[in-house]
């Protein structure tokens, strides 16, 4: 399978690393960029990511056989409405958003209708940096891509973007909409609001500068992610708002429960625990999975 024309909304870190993949596969015909920032778009030409860049959806759209939405949660919407009108008949629509049901949602709103050429995806992968200069190839080498059609998905739209993240070194799953929300909310985003509400408490402390001068090894580990995007963050919360809160609300509960135990020094329940813990991350994180934790993105 060739791609013709690969239209990328949003060339950034992930549309980038995507364009790049691509080309370096040899797989893909002509590339064009469309987004707000007139010097990222600059760039992405200069450095050879895409081939021309316009501002406009519509005419980035127009012609395109795949197109690739990488923008905020937030702008799922206004984008699809931007390209309705200028679709080709065998375009096929991917995205690359970590909450699936809100982006279907969007999709079905501006379409009047499930749209069976729009296969919802997200890649598992990510890193620190942003914008077009942090893009590189191999971002998704050996990382998963998550897809979530529902039953009016057409199978051929759904193969032909398998093959397009396959070209691409990844590892392409299938998963229920409900489910991959759920379960991201677990792995992903709860983890996120942790390391994002640690951070904002030790910060508004009387000793802030002490605190994190003597910060060990293992706070920079757990807190990395709370240098990801803070806006993207709140799309992500917002969007997945339901699975996000009910799971805050279960580890609020389970550390007040922990409080108890420290506070009682019950040392044989603290044991347990965190036996029970290293278990489960031994089997199930260490033993399933070697990858590190990629900073997830939209």
């Amino acid at each position: 399978m060739k791609i013709e024309r690969l239209a990328i909304i949003g060339v950034g870190l992930i549309g980038g690393s995507l364009a790049r993949a691509l080309k370096k596969q040899g797989v893909v015909g002509e590339v064009v960029g469309c987004g707000r920032g007139e010097e990222n778009l600059k760039k992405a030409v200069e450095l050879g990511v895409i081939d021309r860049y316009t501002h406009n959806v519509g005419e980035a759209v127009e012609g395109a056989d795949m197109i690739f939405l990488a923008v905020p949660l937030s702008a799922m919407r206004t984008t699809f409405a931007a390209m309705k009108g200028h679709l080709s008949e065998n375009a096929v629509i991917t995205d690359g958003g970590s909450a699936k049901g809100s982006v279907i949602e969007d999709c079905t709103s501006v379409f009047g209708g499930v749209l069976p050429n729009f296969v919802p995806g997200h890649p598992i992968a990510g890193t620190e940096n942003s914008g077009v200069e942090a893009s590189f190839a191999e971002l998704y080498k050996d990382r998963r891509i998550i897809l979530t059609p529902v039953s009016q998905t057409d199978e051929d739209a759904i193969a032909r973007v398998q093959a397009m993240w396959r070209y691409c070194g990844a590892e392409v799953t299938r998963m229920f909409v409900v489910d991959h929300d759920r379960i991201l909310a677990a792995t992903s985003h709860l983890p996120h609001m942790l390391a994002f509400a640690l951070v904002d408490m030790l910060s508004r402390l009387g000793d802030t500068e002490d605190i994190f001068r003597y910060a060990a090894g293992g706070f920079r580990d757990f807190t990395r992610i709370a240098s990801s995007n803070p806006a993207m963050w709140r799309d992500i919360c917002i969007a997945n708002s339901d699975a996000v809160s009910t799971l805050v609300d279960s580890y609020a509960e389970e550390m007040k429960e922990l409080a108890s135990v420290i506070r009682s020094r019950d040392g044989d329940r603290l044991l347990a625990l965190f036996n029970n813990a290293k278990q489960a991350r031994d089997r199930y994180v260490d033993g399933l999975n070697q990858q590190t934790e990629p900073l997830p993105t939209e």
